[in-house]
């Protein structure tokens, strides 16, 4: 997976969890997983998955809550 793709991935996954901040903390981490799961392409889950397994480097901490809970992707 390229650097700018993670970068974009963990972007667009801390601005959906951005929009559900205002929840109480558990509310915006399942919002934010139900958001991913429904509008994500598996294999943008995938590779955000393969970004988490290396560090997860950049993810806010409602964004990578919701993303530890992701049912694994199989990426197409």
């Amino acid at each position: 997976m390229s650097h700018s793709t993670a970068e974009k991935l963990v972007y667009m996954a801390n601005q959906i969890a951005t929009a559900f901040s205002m929840q109480k903390h558990e509310a915006a981490v399942e919002a934010t997983r139900i958001h991913i799961q429904k509008f994500w392409d598996p294999r943008m889950r995938a590779k955000i998955a393969e970004h988490i397994a290396h560090g997860g480097e950049g993810l806010s901490p409602i964004a990578r809550e919701a993303l530890d809970g992701l049912r694994p992707a199989k990426a197409a």
